[in-house]
């Protein structure tokens, strides 16, 4: 809305009114406002969540601190979504298809965590909604971003192979690096070039994949034993709609399972956001990412002021969520948030980075999976279940304290580790693994 309403201003030429033709001034303003939001609403939506007696339902686990959880408000991911959406609306480019396509994931994913916080605090159990209606409504996220940016004209993208490009000798364009990056000047040329170079911006469901040259992945590559170009490109179209809907429907069970303790899964995703936000900057900025030979996404800069606002409102949220938690984001939250992390890798060509990256998340979900796997085998061929861990999702399983009577086969650490510090470990392992992410792409 303030968007629309300045580039309105910038025809009578009203001082600063072209402050919002800047990604950083207007990313910097939707941090500072969504964390405002946080801060300032989350304490009363925190109250209006107690008087209406949303507490969270805890069952008695064995936990060092567990049962003082009890009745704890859940449903905080209202104040996260709240927070995100609101500074979105105000400074985000609304006419932009990738900020239309977050804005939508928010929703879409924030309905589907609020209608399963809510079944659990009406009948006062942790079921909730049910695990095959969660599955479709991630398949359908997965299904509808997938589609889209098969069939929007507004999704394209750029390579960034001047070995292909001279190999082949195609058309290029040149982007003038002495120019503003939003006053580019375009030239034709065949064959050698010097300044920035890319191919004409093309539909094409190529992705970005680490310790290769190049780090383009072509998903029509799988498709290219078909002689028929047009199948085989959309044929290459719909297993990267697959690849989407598994990503979708991973990460955010990932980022479910992850929100167990206070400030774990708000403070992971944080830091999974500002390396999202970063590679968006720099794979949206036609200068930066020619300088470090990354695929370029004309557009996709508006997905920084989204980022920005998602990092404000986890960060204002912590405030409230840290040990010991005032609020707990619930289903509302983490559903949200890992859909979040899905849908805007996969819009930055990212997607397949994400093993890397979200690893916290898949190894809760591994944890699990293995956990569940094993005690079914062992119980079909002992006659009793054995474990791997103590507790899954891991992070419980540093929480309980060892029990040589329980068979398992990872027993330590003997001493429950505390809460707090195993929140801080894990933060510090997400930093690395951030770090290691962008590592990936320059070792070639």
């Amino acid at each position: 809305m303030i968007y629309s309403l300045f580039k309105l201003l910038q025809d009578v030429d009203i001082p600063g009114a072209r402050l919002m033709d800047y990604i950083t001034f207007r990313a910097g303003v939707s941090f500072s406002l969504s964390m405002l939001i946080a801060l300032i609403f989350g304490k009363y939506i925190i109250r209006r969540l107690q008087r209406m007696q949303v507490g969270e339902v805890v069952r008695n686990l064995g936990l060092e601190g567990q049962m003082k959880k009890t009745g704890t408000p859940t449903m905080g991911g209202i104040i996260i979504i709240l927070s995100i959406l609101v500074p979105c609306v105000l400074f985000g480019n609304l006419s932009n298809i990738y900020m239309i396509l977050m804005l939508v994931a928010t929703v879409w994913m924030g309905s589907i965590g609020f209608l399963d916080d809510y079944r659990k605090l009406k009948y006062h159990n942790k079921d909730g909604l049910q695990g095959k209606y969660k599955v479709i409504g991630q398949v359908g996220l997965g299904l509808l971003v997938g589609i889209t940016m098969w069939l929007s004209p507004s999704i394209v993208m750029s390579r960034d192979s001047v070995e292909d490009r001279r190999s082949t000798n195609e058309n290029i364009v040149i982007f003038d690096a002495s120019s503003d990056t939003s006053s580019a000047v375009f030239a034709i040329e065949n064959g050698n070039h010097d300044g920035i170079a890319y191919t004409r911006p093309e539909k094409t469901p190529q992705t970005t994949i680490p310790f290769v040259k190049n780090n383009n992945f072509n998903y029509e590559w799988l498709t290219g034993w078909i002689q028929d170009k047009n199948v085989a490109n959309t044929l290459g179209w719909l297993v990267f709609v697959f690849v989407v809907i598994v990503v979708v429907t991973a990460v955010s069970n990932g980022a479910n399972l992850t929100d167990g303790l206070d400030g774990l899964c708000a403070g992971t995703s944080a830091i999974i956001g500002v390396a999202l936000a970063i590679m968006a900057y720099l794979g949206g900025n036609v200068i930066y990412s020619g300088y470090l030979n990354i695929m370029y996404i004309p557009g996709s800069e508006e997905l920084v002021v989204y980022a920005a606002a998602f990092i404000g409102a986890l960060v204002g949220f912590l405030w409230y969520n840290a040990f010991p938690a005032q609020v707990f984001m619930g289903d509302t939250g983490s559903l949200t948030i890992g859909g979040i992390l899905a849908v805007f890798a996969i819009l930055i060509r990212k997607e397949l980075l994400i093993p890397v990256l979200c690893l916290i998340f898949f190894i809760e979900d591994l944890s699990v999976i293995m956990q569940v796997g094993y005690f079914k085998y062992t119980k079909k061929k002992y006659g009793e279940g054995r474990r791997i861990f103590k507790m899954t999702p891991l992070h419980h399983h540093f929480q309980k304290a060892g029990d040589v009577s329980v068979k398992c086969l990872v027993n330590f650490p003997k001493s429950p580790v505390p809460e707090s510090k195993i929140v801080t470990r894990f933060w510090i392992v997400g930093i690395l693994l951030a770090t290691l992410t962008f590592v990936t792409l320059k070792i070639r």
